[in-house]
């Protein structure tokens, strides 16, 4: 008996394959982040408690975290790449990604199954009330941009 290996796609698998690139250009489940790329190392300030509750943030979005105390920031920040402009409190590492303060895990998620070649990092300047660690206990929220930089610490806006 033979089969024909060159038949056209049936009506199930062309819905099927059309669900799932939806689902990529959405960033579902098909585009998950792999597990080996959800390991964390957060360096902080050991007077800092706002990093502890961005950590937090990370271990509910499903990233394992290893908090390490850095008493000189700087110079993590420097051997890291961060620009100047862009510092805050705590920086992390992460499948080759810096993370430069209180970003919110989303993007960290998004960049990491769709990370362009040129950005070395994402950042949130600052420690903006309301980000993810320096929430408020009335609710205020200060608005904040996410910015990506490149190995040249060239930034721009993340969209």
């Amino acid at each position: 008996m033979t089969t024909d290996t060159h038949r056209g796609l049936t009506r199930r698998q062309a819905l099927g394959g059309a669900a799932g690139a939806m689902l990529l250009l959405a960033g579902g489940d098909a585009a998950a982040v792999p597990a080996a790329a959800r390991d964390m190392t957060i360096y902080r300030d050991p007077g800092c408690g706002c990093c502890l509750g961005w950590a937090a943030h990370a271990r509910r979005a499903g990233f394992r975290t290893r908090v390490i105390d850095a008493p000189d920031m700087a110079q993590v920040k420097r051997r890291l790449g961060v620009p100047a402009a862009l510092h805050s409190c705590h920086t992390a590492l992460v499948a080759g990604l810096v993370v430069e303060g209180h970003v919110p895990l989303d993007r960290v998620e998004r960049l990491l199954r769709g990370r362009p070649a040129t950005v070395r990092g994402v950042a949130v300047p600052g420690m903006p009330v309301g980000s993810p660690g320096m929430e408020s206990p009335d609710g205020r929220r200060q608005a904040f941009q996410v910015f990506t930089f490149d190995a040249g610490g060239r930034a721009s806006v993340m969209r």
